[in-house]
């Protein structure tokens, strides 16, 4: 049996550090990342409309989930696009391609999102007509 070295030891000093690194990656995001903005007003806005037109708990979900799934699509994104240039500072087709597929991915979650959305919003919208 081999010693553990006593960083794998659980810490919660440690535990509530990773917190803060997280919120730090967060917020460089809102920061920095222009497609994040209209992600996150987008947001707002859809949040305001589940208010307005009172979605019930399981539209609820599904617009927090999405929320949550694009405004981390994004974020990742950006991860993505850091690492990239860190590694391929020159312009390189490959790194184009990961930058490319990565933005693609962003694309799918707002697209399967803003269905939802419509699926959700579209019958309150024609109630009030």
């Amino acid at each position: 049996m081999t010693k553990k070295s006593s960083n794998n030891n659980f810490s919660i000093k440690k535990r509530l550090q990773s917190f803060t690194f997280a919120f730090k990656g967060i917020f460089y995001a809102i920061k920095t990342q222009h497609n994040l903005w209209i992600h996150l007003t987008a947001s707002v806005l859809v949040i305001v409309f589940g208010f307005y037109f009172k979605i019930n708990v399981y539209e609820w979900l599904a617009v927090v989930l999405c929320i949550g799934f694009v405004i981390s699509a994004e974020i990742f994104n950006s991860a993505l696009e850091v690492l990239t240039d860190l590694v391929s500072p020159e312009q390189n087709k490959k790194a184009g391609l990961v930058k490319d597929l990565a933005a693609g991915a962003v694309l799918i979650s707002a697209i399967a999102s803003a269905v939802i959305g419509l699926i959700i919003f579209i019958p309150k919208i024609l109630a009030l007509l």
